[in-house]
């Protein structure tokens, strides 16, 4: 099978009609992100603030010297429980 479409068919008159006529025609790519793509570039391209305190944390955590109250685990299982 010729993977080519002979110029008669309807696939080859459209390639022929959106087909620039003139070669000194200068054409340009151009892109929209819309809102959530506008949104999820802006989240990629900010700065991480809290990596500083995550990595402080981790360190912490490591060291063993990293502590959580238990009234405050508590409030959180109870929050959990009734939310």
């Amino acid at each position: 099978m010729n993977p080519v479409a002979p110029a008669s068919t309807p696939e080859a008159r459209q390639t022929k009609a959106t087909t620039p006529k003139s070669s000194n025609s200068t054409y340009a790519d151009q892109a929209k992100l819309s809102p959530t793509g506008e949104l999820i570039a802006q989240a990629l391209g900010g700065s991480d603030v809290r990596s500083e305190k995550v990595e402080a944390l981790r360190q912490s955590i490591a060291a063993g010297t990293y502590n959580v109250s238990s009234s405050d685990v508590a409030d959180k299982m109870m929050q959990s429980l009734l939310g």
